[in-house]
């Protein structure tokens, strides 16, 4: 669930809240071993404040061969909320894995009629598209990620041993920095039974929300809990139901 509050026009929706709370990282299988992921779908519900708001599934397709992957997150209002927030969000990252560390190519995040279309130039050193409709067009730094690649790049550092202190993130149309805090394990109760985990948190620096994620190693590092909170009150959580791979 990212860490930081990547999306495309949402900011003021309740479906929203998901992509500005919640940045997941789907990983299934025994080890991620030699830069290797298993494909998975795993399936989340949404609570804004504790009442019950949507549903999201997380979604991991290899991309040919090479270490490419697809990643791709979708957000779906439910119920009353369903009416207002009709357009579902989602969010797809085309990635590729090497050396250990996560390398974006391009994403793409939608919401109805707004966008978010980046294409990540390593050649060039350029990060490409538009944002809402805007020109986007900035130097590309090493280790920049996007909002869904940065999930599979954190995961792989905390799998390892190395967790990076800080990330840079591009966030619509600009790189933001970002703090990670690993702060420790924990064993929470979950629709897939009693898990060990992982507790690692996330804030853009400057920002008072963080982003509290619960990470199983035995399942291969699957985010199984996400709690965003601000002022030390909770605001959204996401919590996983089932995981097929």
């Amino acid at each position: 669930m990212s860490a930081g509050e990547p999306r495309p026009r949402m900011g003021r929706r309740v479906a929203a809240a998901a992509l500005a709370g919640a940045a997941l990282l789907g990983f299934a299988g025994r080890t991620l071993a030699q830069d290797t992921l298993a494909p998975f779908s795993a399936h989340y519900t949404a609570d804004w404040k504790s009442i019950n708001v949507g549903t999201s599934d997380l979604k991991l397709e290899r991309d040919g061969d090479n270490g490419r992957y697809v990643y791709t997150w979708t957000v779906a209002a439910r119920g009353v909320f369903r009416v207002v927030h009709h357009d579902d969000v989602v969010q797809t990252s085309w990635l590729r894995v090497e050396g250990g560390h996560a390398r974006p190519i391009k994403y793409r995040g939608t919401e109805g009629s707004a966008s978010v279309d980046l294409d990540f130039d390593w050649s060039g050193g350029r990060v490409r598209g538009t944002s809402e409709g805007k020109p986007v067009d900035f130097e590309l730094a090493d280790g920049m990620q996007d909002v869904l690649s940065i999930q599979i790049e954190m995961m792989l550092d905390v799998k390892n041993g190395n967790l990076a202190k800080t990330f840079r993130i591009v966030d619509k149309d600009q790189p933001k920095d970002f703090i990670y805090t690993e702060e420790g394990k924990a064993s929470i109760r979950t629709a897939l039974g009693q898990l060990d985990t992982i507790v690692v948190a996330s804030r853009r620096a400057g920002n008072n929300r963080i982003l509290r994620m619960w990470l199983a190693p035995s399942l291969g590092y699957v985010p199984v809990q996400a709690e965003r909170s601000r002022d030390g009150k909770l605001e959204f959580a996401m919590r996983i139901q089932s995981l097929k791979r």
